[in-house]
């Protein structure tokens, strides 16, 4: 899955560079959808290709041995895609919204037993994050820009209410999450449409572990003080 993905959005990168090229090859080019930055409001869609990992923060008696780190993570490379809806402000400042599900997959290593266990860690997030959008002016028929916002995640399975844990090999995270995105990418104008590539950074604000029940062996949870999503992205926007 990893190399399909990998190799799709490749050839999708390769296209959008080579309409790229030949648009500014062009001596009698021409500004395209110059009515489009003067909508009130727009509409489009995205896909994109994720990386998603926990940055953790370990207990110091169940997590630590001499200084060394018990639990791991791994990231894994997955997709998602989404809605977007537009908003303009003003000629620099859009206000985007835009809805999408992220497919995730992680690993968590916890070596706090005489062996390794593993966790595999699946997430479906609905994710929902609203940013504010500056860019540059046009330059023939592209446009630079940077945005930031808040996101809200709904993790669809976090098993947050699961009444089994760790012990019957079940995860618990919670389900309603907060985090923070910074954006930055180039818009390239096309007689149809507008393609934005960009790359996308989003880190949660709260602690997304879910404590193991009371009586269960602090070989899990108890060695996890602080578990957040952080994950890079890029993103491939068609309005």
């Amino acid at each position: 899955m990893k190399k399909i993905l990998i190799k799709t959005f490749s050839l999708l990168f390769l296209g959008m560079f080579l309409f790229t090229q030949a648009q500014f090859r062009n001596r009698d080019r021409q500004d395209r959808r110059q009515e489009q930055d003067s909508y009130q409001y727009s509409y489009g869609f995205y896909l994109n290709l994720n990386q998603f990992d926990y940055k953790l923060v370990l207990d110091p008696k169940y997590g630590m041995e001499d200084k060394v780190n018990l639990v791991q993570t791994k990231p894994t490379y997955s997709f998602g895609a989404g809605l977007i809806g537009r908003m303009r402000l003003n000629d620099n400042f859009d206000l985007r919204i835009e809805p999408g599900l992220q497919f995730v997959e992680r690993e968590l290593t916890f070596n706090t037993q005489s062996n390794d266990q593993v966790r595999r860690v699946k997430s479906t997030y609905v994710d929902i994050p609203i940013m504010l959008e500056i860019h540059a002016d046009r330059w023939y028929n592209s446009r630079p820009y940077a945005a930031a916002g808040l996101n809200y995640m709904v993790n669809l399975q976090s098993n947050s209410s699961a009444t089994d844990d760790n012990q019957q090999g079940i995860f618990r995270s919670t389900t309603h999450n907060f985090a923070w995105s910074a954006e930055a990418g180039i818009q390239f104008y096309f007689s149809r449409f507008k393609l934005t590539p960009a790359f996308r950074g989003t880190f949660a604000f709260n602690n997304e572990i879910v404590a193991d029940n009371a009586g269960t062996p602090p070989y899990w949870t108890a060695a996890i003080s602080t578990m957040q999503t952080r994950a890079f992205m890029f993103v491939l926007k068609f309005e």
